[in-house]
């Protein structure tokens, strides 16, 4: 169940963090550094007034490198599609020979690709003369062209494949349909076929390389030895007799010449049903952000962490990576989760001996999550567990505060109430990050302990936290 939204008119900051900024800053200067990709900003507090107030002061960002060169740029884009994020480090040494002679491969593949099409074309008669069958093949090529160059940019999705396996698997197959309408629909406007064939084919090739990107870890999560090579030749086995039975039956259906709308709407039906109950019945043991966000509200409820199945079952597939809505941000940026100092340096404190600051800004609705530069893989779940923990506390408090003005009111209504933003009691944002700190003290090696006993691995989080962190600030 998703959580209920939190109104931002009733959640403030506590006064003693506007004096706390007021006491310890008298004039401009740097309160936090953060670094994304090697790139460095420091936040400056502007004071506007010898007395300093929470209204009188400002947060500005300053940048720490010079403005890139268009080459760098542009390098920097291509390197975006080019090589696997945090490359070099996260790749072996024999990567770049063997990409290199790759792409070398696929050079000389595409070349002979020109000319083996216009053959094939000539040879099944599309036209005798050189000319014609030369702009046809052309044609062809650039339907096929426009397909390649969609799975190079959504390819760019990069660790998302790993990240929100299930939900790219099920938005590659929908891809998957639509370029299969594109190429029906060729047949009613065949004046606009190149185009519609292109567009068909960039809807196909996304699903291939997604479905290409994500077969790895879905068979890996069944193979229980070394056996994976194994299990993944059976699989794609499986597939291609499953497709040269449906191909063989809709040779002898179409013979009978049923109606071509109907036919594909009744087998599109067909796919995507079952498209969707393949990626639910997948069972992975790692935990990303859907998975996690199940488990730990289990065990907030019900002191128990689900099991492998149940934890799978319960995953939102249609929350795909691209989506906005979510209460909790991970590994934010400090000008999103921070638009007053006064905050900041009301929460600093607390979170001194972690690698990560929590806070809840009330002008957005959310709960950010910033993590410092020395976050680990734990750490970073940690912190997520953390901002699951306040998001709890956040909502019983106001529950509780609604429950007593609305006690004669049914649960259903106080839920849409709660929907509503219909609660006027303001909370102290600063008391809930504590008030939840130590609860998180007391309970996040429970979460772990039971979490590992049901075989979730825990150690190679997959929550897919943003690239900022926090970092030292130079007193230089």
């Amino acid at each position: 169940m998703a959580p209920h939204p939190i109104d931002a008119s009733n959640v403030r900051f506590s006064r003693p963090a506007a004096d706390m900024l007021a006491a310890s800053v008298a004039q401009p200067r740097i309160i936090c550094c953060e670094e994304i990709d090697g790139k460095r900003w420091n936040y400056l507090v502007d004071v506007k007034e010898p007395r300093m107030s929470r209204r009188s002061s400002s947060l500005k960002a300053m940048s720490l490198q010079s403005p890139g060169t268009p080459i760098d740029e542009l390098f920097a884009f291509i390197r975006s599609y080019v090589v696997p994020e945090g490359f070099p480090d996260s790749v072996t040494p024999s990567y770049v020979p063997y990409m290199t002679w790759r792409a070398l491969k696929h050079f000389f593949g595409g070349a002979m690709g020109v000319f083996t099409t216009r053959a094939l074309l000539t040879s099944v008669g599309a036209s005798k003369n050189s000319a014609i069958s030369g702009a046809v093949a052309i044609n062809w090529i650039l339907k096929d062209g426009a397909g390649r160059a969609g799975k190079m940019l959504y390819s760019r999705q990069g660790k998302k494949f790993d990240y929100d396996l299930k939900q790219l698997r099920f938005a590659g197959d929908l891809m998957m349909e639509l370029g299969a309408g594109l190429e029906l629909a060729t047949s009613a406007v065949p004046h606009l076929f190149l185009p519609l064939a292109c567009l068909a084919n960039v809807a196909k090739n996304v699903g291939a390389v997604t479905s290409t990107s994500t077969r790895t870890p879905i068979y890996k999560a069944y193979a229980k030895g070394e056996n994976i090579g194994d299990v993944t030749a059976k699989g794609e086995c499986v597939g291609n007799i499953a497709d040269l039975l449906g191909t063989g039956l809709s040779i002898l259906v179409s013979k009978s010449n049923p109606s071509l709308v109907a036919s594909f709407a009744f087998l599109s039906c067909g796919y995507v049903l079952s498209s969707y109950q393949e990626v639910r019945s997948i069972v992975l043991h790692t935990m990303n952000r859907a998975r996690f966000s199940v488990a730990v509200d289990c065990f907030l409820k019900t002191g128990s962490v689900p099991s492998l199945k149940e934890g799978n079952a319960k995953e939102n597939i249609f929350s795909f990576p691209w989506s906005k809505q979510t209460s909790i941000v991970l590994g934010s940026r400090f000008g999103e989760a921070f638009q007053e100092p006064s905050a900041f340096l009301a929460l600093e404190p607390l979170f001194e001996k972690e690698t990560y600051i929590l806070t809840y800004n009330p002008s957005k609705g959310n709960i950010y999550a910033l993590l410092k530069n020395k976050a680990k893989s734990d750490d970073i779940l940690k912190a997520a567990f953390h901002a699951h923990m306040l998001l709890h506390v956040l909502n019983l408090s106001i529950v509780k505060q609604s429950s007593r003005k609305c006690m004669h009111h049914s649960q259903s209504y106080l839920n849409s109430n709660l929907s509503n933003h219909l609660l006027p009691t303001p909370v102290d944002i600063v008391d809930h990050v504590a008030e939840s700190y130590k609860a998180v003290s007391s309970f996040y090696e429970d979460f772990k302990r039971k979490a590992a006993d049901q075989g979730w691995i825990m150690s190679d989080s997959l929550i897919n936290p943003g690239r900022a962190r926090l970092c030292t600030v130079d007193k230089n």
